[in-house]
């Protein structure tokens, strides 16, 4: 079964720095998109950037121009580089991938357990 394995949280300063990595591991066969949702203290989970199987980005309108998402297929891990962080950043942060299944031919979700940003004023 496919397991991820996340990396990278903790507590940062404002304007600071923190580089998030998830790793996927199994047998993974029809592997597509991988991404980084957040989810904030009394908020719905959101997407804050996803990456194609081609490298096409995606990023929400919040983050754009401050987070940067890359992928290593090779390896089967993304990373989410996090400059100029803000205090509205602090959230827990969610890997997710995003797997084909030709039988059924659906994208079925997987998660992380979930590592928490803390973004200090």
């Amino acid at each position: 079964q496919v397991q991820l394995m996340e990396s990278g949280g903790g507590l940062v300063q404002a304007g600071g720095s923190l580089r998030l990595s998830c790793a996927a591991s199994g047998r993974i066969f029809g592997l597509s998109s991988m991404g980084w949702y957040r989810q904030a203290a009394g908020k719905q989970r959101e997407l804050a950037a996803s990456i194609s199987i081609r490298g096409i980005p995606n990023y929400a309108d919040s983050v754009k121009g401050r987070f940067t998402i890359s992928r290593d297929n090779g390896k089967n891990t993304v990373t989410l580089q996090m400059n100029n962080l803000k205090p509205e950043d602090t959230a827990v942060y969610y890997c997710n991938v995003k797997i084909y299944n030709a039988i059924t031919n659906q994208l079925n979700d997987y998660w992380g357990q979930g590592t928490q940003v803390t973004v200090s004023s």
